[in-house]
């Protein structure tokens, strides 16, 4: 005889709740996925991460788990460093430099040569160039170099505003006239195929255009350079003595 208080158990081997039936909470694939994911405030943080250049998704969790093993008071100096650059931080108006006042100090220096230009790829080349202590004019910063297959164009750079530079004395630092525009892209395809286009564009309008010299960079072996170092080093060649 069976007792009131016996129930009888759901269809399965063991007399418990198959996996698969309709109310079991492992049949959810939406509920599974949800178990198997990151809170929704760290996969917002991997999405954003994950949207600088470089940073994969590795990259990503290993920056998120960094922040969010220190202190809240790390991740507010950081969240804090970030926005105040975007505030603080523009481009020169002049020469499209990164500074906190515009213009910036290099085009405000009366000591430097205004009417000689050295044009560069981006901020970084510029930092670079200065540190050297080597070059006294001014610069003008493209922002990028042509790259079709990604998308770049002349219209992405600021190359209009290096025309306008040239032909209006007054849209350059001082008012002063430009007499010769430096070419000081990266030796790369498209560094070189930027090159071009900026002598193309430069032709004609009156001033000096010359290009950073290439070749054996000092305190280098001949063995360890390449082709297209070596052919640079020979087409560039100084001659030294006369006969």
């Amino acid at each position: 005889m069976i007792g009131a208080g016996y129930h009888e158990p759901m269809a399965g081997t063991d007399g418990q709740a198959p996996r698969g039936g309709a109310r079991g909470e492992g049949s959810d694939p939406a509920r599974v996925k949800r178990s198997l994911a990151y809170p929704a405030p760290v996969e917002r943080l991997l999405a954003e991460l994950t949207r600088l250049p470089g940073i994969g998704k590795r990259s990503a969790e290993r920056l998120a788990f960094h922040i969010l093993k220190h202190d809240r008071a790390d991740a507010d100096h950081l969240a804090k460093a970030i926005a105040d650059v975007k505030r603080a931080i523009g481009h020169c108006s002049v020469c499209s430099n990164l500074t906190e006042a515009d213009p910036c100090p290099i085009c405000c220096d009366d000591a430097r040569d205004r009417s000689t230009v050295l044009v560069v790829e981006q901020p970084k080349d510029l930092i670079a160039l200065e540190q050297a202590g080597m070059y006294r004019g001014i610069y003008h910063v493209l922002l990028g170099c042509l790259s079709p297959l990604d998308g770049v164009g002349p219209e992405d750079l600021t190359l209009a505003d290096l025309i306008e530079r040239v032909k209006n004395p007054e849209a350059n630092a001082g008012g002063v006239r430009i007499t010769e525009v430096i070419l000081g892209m990266n030796p790369t395809v498209e560094g070189d195929g930027t090159t071009l286009l900026l002598m193309d564009r430069l032709h004609g309008l009156g001033v000096s255009i010359s290009r950073l010299a290439r070749g054996l960079p000092a305190g280098w072996s001949m063995q360890l350079a390449s082709k297209a170092v070596l052919a640079d080093a020979i087409e560039g060649r100084v001659r030294v003595a006369e006969p």
